[in-house]
């Protein structure tokens, strides 16, 4: 199975200057807790990701007003991707290597077409597979 076959296409993204508000209502609608930050529309190239506990932790457990901030202000400034053509087990694996729950997917271009989450995964691959990429992704980091 490859991650074309799992994968969420065309995700909400924003670019680093979009209000922490626009990222909240877009999470809310969406039904999501991460979005892909892109370098901009045009070329979609992924530079971070700003998830709802981002926003938590890095501003309103800081005493700051999240009204105030911008994307930028509460990122995660790394992306891991992946390609619609890589396998699914290849997916797990750098799922489990980086410690994440979720990677952009990324078109020839580079450009942002999709993310894959545990939950993606979940849905899709057999009950050892899943508690493996749960268990090495929940692991403390070294």
């Amino acid at each position: 199975m490859q991650v074309k076959d799992i994968m969420t296409a065309d995700p909400v993204c924003l670019t680093r200057d979009a209000s922490l508000q626009e990222a909240a209502r877009l999470m809310n609608t969406n039904d999501i807790g991460c979005i892909p930050v892109i370098e901009s529309e045009g070329s979609k190239i992924p530079v971070g990701m700003i998830t709802d506990r981002d926003i938590t932790i890095r501003t309103v457990a800081e005493g700051k007003n999240p009204l105030d901030l911008t994307v930028s202000d509460a990122m995660t400034n790394s992306a891991f991707t992946v390609t619609p053509e890589m396998s699914v087990d290849e997916a797990c694996s750098l799922m489990e290597d980086k410690q994440v729950r979720r990677v952009a997917v990324v078109d020839g271009t580079g450009g942002c077409c999709g993310m894959v989450a545990q939950a993606d995964i979940a849905l899709s691959a057999d009950k050892k597979q899943t508690a493996e990429v749960v268990q090495e992704v929940s692991k403390a980091s070294a």
